[in-house]
């Protein structure tokens, strides 16, 4: 299956070569989550960051679909160190 990744700010060093200025594109395994799309692309388990699949919140554990984008963003204001990708919200996908 293949998704598109759009990883912002300093999050943008860890786009795959050839990428473009902002979206890039994965091949992955069926049943892919958005944490091994995360470590596919060399990101730290324990860096900071918020998850966005199709326009939404997701977990790190949430399956991804052929044809999804998922956009990365790191912490807007302070973050803790340490801490994994994660979000506290009442609606998961």
């Amino acid at each position: 299956m293949t998704i598109a990744v759009v990883l912002y700010a300093g999050l943008a060093r860890y786009r795959p070569a050839g990428a473009g200025d902002r979206a890039a594109t994965l091949d992955m395994t069926e049943g892919a989550t958005v944490q091994e799309a995360m470590r596919r692309l060399g990101i730290p388990d324990d860096l900071s960051c918020l998850a966005v699949v199709n326009g939404a919140r997701v977990a790190t554990a949430r399956v991804l679909r052929d044809g999804e984008t998922l956009s990365l963003f790191p912490p807007l204001a302070g973050g803790v160190g340490g801490v994994p990708c994660v979000w506290v919200s009442s609606r998961t996908i």
